[in-house]
């Protein structure tokens, strides 16, 4: 019985809670709805300065946001725009319509509105903030076309430097250009990467070899390319033959020039350390070297690893590494092979 009487009582009070917050929702609701018609009434007169007509639009988009009205948002801010187009503060309003879109998951829509605000209207700023930019880090976002991506990529450089991570940003860029294979301007945007004090420690989501990546491509492109074999079984051939014949010359000629490295396994091949100059002379004299008859088994299509031995007394073991070449500029040299590097001791 006791139970009962403490159920019922629980019912009780939770039924007059709930009445209590729909009371006050409706009165909330009710008193916005008062404030919307003064506002519009506010809002005919002919006299009104700017900024108070600034203000009474502005309140009035709030309130519509407090209902969680967001069509009547949409709908009052385009129609106001399109009967009031000397208002110099509409390109606000048309970014409060892009954001209602954006917030019903209508992107496209979206980004519309973002753009013709950039195409439209002159830049203003709200709270200090730009409106243009926040137009831009949103079509960034959004936008999945990339030639119009570049357009953003380009705007936000050339006009908000201080405002972005220019780094980061030349790497997009870049990633863009490949996109569209214009591989002439993702070479610049690469190079400007580079450029910047910060492109080798950078972190860019999505992206942890970006700057390899750019070293590799900036550095192959400004190189005679003149190493590079046609296929993996001509490079592996002349460098086992060289290796019998204990010709030096040719392996330092095979070797590529540019981003060669010779590193242990924990190394990275863009530690400065890794990229030291030397010629094979100094370890093919009085030793001799071998390799394995075929291609180590963790060998891909795009990579291949050639286990030798004999080199030095005190580290025997070298890995050879030969790389596809990705190189789409040239279609002379993409997909050629060369020799990117040497893995120092047994392989991990």
């Amino acid at each position: 019985m006791r139970l009962k009487k403490l159920i019922f009582a629980a019912f009780l009070f939770s039924a007059m809670i709930f009445v209590s917050c729909k009371t006050e929702y409706n009165e909330r609701n009710a008193a916005i709805e008062k404030s919307q018609t003064e506002l519009f009434i506010l809002l005919e007169q002919n006299d009104l300065e700017p900024v108070s007509r600034y203000a009474i639009v502005n309140q009035i988009a709030t309130n519509l946001v407090s209902l969680n009205d967001q069509q009547g948002l949409i709908l009052f801010l385009t129609n106001w725009v399109e009967e009031h187009p000397e208002d110099s503060y509409n390109a606000y309003w048309l970014y409060l319509t892009a954001c209602a879109y954006l917030s019903n998951g209508a992107e496209p829509v979206a980004e519309y509105y973002f753009d013709r605000i950039l195409v439209n209207y002159q830049d203003l700023l709200v709270k200090g903030v730009s409106i243009h930019l926040t137009c831009l880090q949103n079509l960034i976002q959004i936008s999945t076309n990339p030639r119009s991506r570049i357009h953003y990529f380009n705007e936000l450089i050339n006009r908000f430097p201080t405002n972005v991570s220019i780094t980061e940003l030349y790497l997009r860029l870049a990633l863009e250009y490949e996109k569209e294979s214009d591989w002439n301007e993702a070479l610049k945007a690469y190079s400007m990467f580079l450029a910047q004090p910060d492109s080798s420690t950078i972190q860019i989501a999505g992206e942890p070899n970006a700057y390899k990546k750019a070293r590799q491509l900036v550095g192959f492109s400004n190189s005679p390319k003149d190493w590079t074999f046609e296929s993996l079984p001509a490079l592996e051939q002349a460098v086992k033959k060289a290796i019998r014949n204990y010709d030096w010359r040719s392996l330092d000629k095979y070797r590529a020039r540019v981003n060669f490295f010779s590193m242990s396994w924990k190394q990275d091949e863009m530690d400065p350390n890794a990229q030291e100059e030397f010629s094979m002379r100094n370890f093919m004299r009085g030793n001799r070297v071998r390799y394995n008859a075929e291609l180590d088994e963790m060998s891909t299509s795009n990579e291949a690893y050639l286990r030798t031995w004999g080199w030095s007394q005190y580290v025997s073991v070298w890995y050879l590494y030969f790389r596809k070449v990705n190189f789409p500029l040239d279609p002379d040299i993409h997909g050629n092979w060369e020799w990117a590097g040497i893995y120092i001791g047994e392989k991990l």
